[in-house]
């Protein structure tokens, strides 16, 4: 099992390194008044980790609340 997680993993890595190489032309992005110039690649990176920290953030709350909720019926 941990070596198909492990070649999963690097089929992924590997997809992930073509993206990036295929994708180095610029693209602007604006937002209210700024806007920020960055190969597609880069961007796409931020876009995903700003996903992973919301998401995170978002299930950490649920689960504190969670926590809360089952401290207050016992």
């Amino acid at each position: 099992m941990r070596w198909i997680r492990i070649a999963i993993f690097l089929v992924f890595l590997g997809l992930v390194l073509v993206f990036a190489i295929q994708n180095t032309q610029p693209l602007t992005v604006h937002f209210l008044n700024a806007s920020v110039t960055a190969p597609v690649a880069l961007l796409a990176l931020a876009i995903y980790v700003l996903g992973m920290v919301s998401g995170w953030s978002v299930v950490a709350y649920l689960k504190e609340s969670i926590r809360s909720l089952s401290r207050r019926r016992s």
